[in-house]
Order: structure tokens, then C-alpha cells, then sequence
């Protein structure tokens, strides 16, 4: 019997060792469990901040970079273009004064231009010849708008010219067409001789070159001129 009640003494104590086993291993794996866990979330932190680092760095290096790249603004362009500009009106030199000799030539050809448009007028309106009136509004036409071109040179020149039509003397209707082309044909003489002196001797380089310019049709007014006035012999 005493054996007996040891053999059984000795199975509890066995299932208690092999329960107290189970618990010590059970609660080993809980704090390895624990510890892997604890592992893993720090890892997971280092990550995150790894992260944050490196797109705080990025954040930052932007705006730096977008300010090296930004383009100028238009008014900024406008501004380095003004600069440019005044620079370059400071280093050019003024512009020399119109000489007499200029002027004159100006103001007698706005003289000339406006009396030869008011003839021509009258040749529309009373001449009898076809000719004459296709001559005199020739005249209109051609001296109106060289007339016009004097009128803008003359004001960036700042010389003031005689706007006011002319006066001009009557001429008797049954010899109008023979005494009209007489007038033409001498004032374009005069005209020719007067815009080649100025184109040849000018000093103003803009004057000079109006002349120049204005030259040719002058002289193609003289031929014309002679031609109608052949016609009428």
C-alpha cells in the first residue's frame, strides 16, 4: 500500500513538473513573441523617420531650387530693356542744329508745294485742254502728298512752316491752258535746280535725303510739263 500511495504521489508530482514545464515554455515563447514584436515596430519607426528625414531634406531643397530657376517677371524684362535703352541714349550724341541753309530750302519748298497744288486746282477747274487737267490734277496729287512729308520733317526738325494756301492771281480763261503750262514749265526748272543743290549740299542728312527722294518726281513733273505744253503750239 505504501508503495502504492508513492507511485501515485509520484504521477502528481510528475503531471505538476510537466504542467509547471508547459507554463515556463508557454511564458518563454509569450516574451520571445513579445520581444520579435518590439523589434519589428522599432525597425518599423526607423523606416518612418529614415523617411521623414530624407522628404523634409527634399521639401526644403525645393523652394532653393525653384528661387535659382524662377524667370524673370515681364516687368523685370521691362526694366533690364529701360536700362539698356537709357545706356544706350546716354553714349549717342545730340543731334546737330538744322543749319539756315536747310530751313530755307525747307520753307520755299512748302511755299512752292502749296502754290503748285493751288494751280493745279485751278487747272481741274478751267482749263480746256484734257491735258491741262490731267496735268494740273497730277500736280495736286504728287504735291499734296510731298507737302505731307515735308510737314513731318519739318517737325521733327522743329522748324515752322507757312501752312496758309496762297494767293493766287487770276488768269484769263481764253489763255489759261498756254499760260499755265509756261508757269509749269518754269517752276519746275527752278524746283529741279533748287532739290538737286540741297540733296547734293545738304547738311541736315534727313533733309538731304527728302530731297533726294522728292528729286525724281520733280523732274518727271518738267517733262510732262513740256510735253503738254508742246501740244498746245
Amino acid at each position: 500500500m505504501a508503495a502504492k500511495g508513492r507511485t501515485q504521489d509520484d504521477k502528481k508530482t510528475h503531471v505538476q513538473e510537466n504542467r509547471a514545464l508547459r507554463s515556463l515554455v508557454a511564458g518563454t515563447s509569450a516574451e520571445n513573441n513579445q520581444i520579435i514584436l518590439m523589434k519589428k515596430q522599432m525597425t518599423l519607426f526607423s523606416r518612418i523617420a529614415v523617411v521623414a528625414v530624407v522628404g523634409g531634406g527634399l521639401c526644403l531643397s525645393v523652394p532653393v531650387y525653384g528661387a535659382e530657376e524662377t524667370p524673370k517677371t515681364d516687368a523685370a524684362k521691362k526694366t533690364d530693356t529701360t536700362k539698356k535703352s537709357d545706356t544706350k541714349a546716354d553714349k549717342t550724341s545730340p543731334a546737330a542744329p538744322l543749319s539756315d541753309k536747310d530751313k530755307n530750302f525747307m520753307q520755299a519748298a512748302a511755299k512752292g508745294g502749296l502754290m503748285e497744288v493751288e494751280m493745279g486746282k485751278m487747272a481741274q477747274k478751267q482749263g480746256k485742254s484734257a491735258d491741262v487737267k490731267s496735268f494740273g490734277s497730277r500736280m495736286v496729287t504728287d504735291h499734296t502728298k510731298a507737302n505731307n512729308q515735308l510737314k513731318s520733317l519739318a517737325k521733327k526738325k522743329g522748324v515752322n512752316l507757312d501752312s496758309a494756301a496762297p494767293k493766287m492771281e487770276k488768269m484769263g480763261d481764253a489763255t489759261f491752258d498756254k499760260d499755265y503750262m509756261a508757269a509749269m514749265v518754269k517752276d519746275h526748272e527752278k524746283d529741279v535746280g533748287e532739290f538737286e543743290a540741297e540733296a547734293k549740299n545738304g547738311s541736315d542728312p534727313d533733309v538731304k535725303a527728302w530731297a533726294s527722294k522728292t528729286l525724281p518726281t520733280l523732274k518727271k513733273h518738267l517733262e510732262l510739263a513740256k510735253a503738254t505744253q508742246a501740244k498746245l503750239k
